[in-house]
């Protein structure tokens, strides 16, 4: 009786122990395809608005700074802390940069090519084969 009550403790510790490495890999895949998908955005906003003025222009950084905003709340899994900490500051630089844009009047995409908006974006794609990394 002894050694089958210890089989099946010994079973669900392998099992529970089991389930949270499958959890962590979960986190992980799931975090990695967040910041990819954060990454591709700011490509897409670099690519797309290249060519676009006024009213068109500054609803597109408004939504840029909500997406920047939504993933910075973003929780990543415990060992990808040190890249999500690199890429919330190169977001919070970022962010910075959009509003020092639009505080200074008229936003036009000169300005916009003028500031660090496009450089911090490509900063922050470098980081992506890193991310990309983390799910595999």
């Amino acid at each position: 009786m002894k050694k089958m009550l210890s089989g099946i403790i010994l079973a669900s510790i392998i099992a529970l122990s089991g389930c949270s490495l499958l959890e962590e890999a979960n986190k992980s895949i799931n975090y990695a395809t967040e910041a990819t998908e954060y990454i591709n955005e700011l490509s897409t906003f670099a690519e797309e608005t290249s060519n676009i003025e006024g009213e068109n222009l500054k609803s597109e950084l408004e939504s840029l700074e909500t997406t920047i905003k939504d993933f910075k709340e973003t929780e990543p899994p415990s060992f990808a802390e040190d890249i999500h900490k690199e890429l919330e500051n190169k977001s919070q630089t970022l962010l910075d940069a959009i509003n020092s844009v639009q505080k200074n009047g008229e936003i036009t995409i000169e300005r916009l090519k003028q500031s660090d908006v496009y450089q911090t974006i490509e900063n922050i794609t470098e980081l992506k084969k890193q991310i990309e990394q983390l799910g595999s």
